[in-house]
């Protein structure tokens, strides 16, 4: 259970990332920013309170693992990266830039990325397989993914999500990203897949749904998770896409939109008096 100002100070930094990511995107070209925003809380307590980690040494071989594997959200993982220390603030300005450092899916190259993802469905596979590989070396490192939601009709993902249970992986926690809506429209309308707690649970997972927003309650969750044994974790956290900018809230063009000069302004606005509220 974390203190009040624990608490306060992570919502802060959550909100941060946001600023980040809006700064990122710019004006007049395409970024995503709805799968980014939803999830700057997680990044908070991830980065800045759960994951063992050293901010002078992003390959420290104590650390934790952290894959992005819905890799189009990159964007919040950068945000993360560069208040940790790892990754310069200027090259906030050089995304997706021909010799910047930061490109439009997780790379190698980047210090603090742990492997190149964005093709959906494989996070998952290469983080049992980080995670066996501890337990192998007797190391208590853990690892953490993050999937989207719209990335649950992927075949692999279910075909890792089977064997991280048959060879009991409790040192694994994945996040799915819940906020309804994918690059085109809802996930219900475009790949349904009710009930998504239940089907976790039957694939041999321990599940935890919790609101996605709520910095104690996914301190909470990750504490849960991290006693949990026998068996991986998965944290369901429902979600807002494009949390923090009200027009883009639950809007699927914000998946990977474009912020006009009068609409950054006013999205900056608004993250700023969030800022100050907190």
């Amino acid at each position: 259970m974390a203190d009040e100002t624990t608490v306060k100070e992570l919502k802060r930094k959550a909100q941060q990332l946001r600023y980040n990511v809006l700064d990122m995107i710019g004006v007049g070209v395409a970024g995503h920013w709805g799968g980014s925003s939803s999830l700057a809380e997680a990044m908070a307590v991830l980065y800045f309170h759960s994951m063992k980690l050293d901010p002078t040494n992003p390959r420290h071989p104590d650390r934790d693992r952290l894959l992005l594997s819905k890799g189009h959200a990159a964007l919040i993982q950068y945000a993360a990266l560069c208040e940790v220390g790892y990754v310069p603030r200027e090259e906030l300005k050089r995304v997706k830039e021909l010799n910047g450092l930061l490109q439009g899916h997780p790379d190698l190259s980047i210090p603090g990325i742990e492997a190149v993802t964005g093709s959906l469905g494989q996070g998952l596979s290469i983080g049992v397989g980080m995670a066996l590989a501890f337990r192998l070396d007797r190391k208590a490192n853990r690892v953490y993914v993050i999937m989207g939601d719209g990335e649950q009709s992927e075949g692999q993902l279910w075909e890792a999500a089977m064997a991280a249970a048959n060879f009991k992986v409790d040192n694994l926690t994945a996040f799915l990203d819940w906020n309804k809506i994918q690059a085109t429209g809802r996930t219900e309308d475009i790949f349904n897949i009710p009930d998504l707690d239940q089907k976790w649970r039957a694939f041999g997972w321990e599940v935890i749904v919790t609101d996605g927003h709520d910095i104690g309650k996914i301190i909470a969750a990750i504490d849960q998770a991290q006693t949990v044994k026998g068996k991986p974790t998965l944290i369901i956290l429902d979600t807002i896409k494009g949390k923090g900018v009200s027009f883009a809230e639950n809007v699927a063009t914000y998946h990977n939109g474009i912020f006009d000069a009068a609409k950054f302004d006013a999205a900056k606005q608004e993250l700023a008096a969030q800022l100050e509220n907190i």
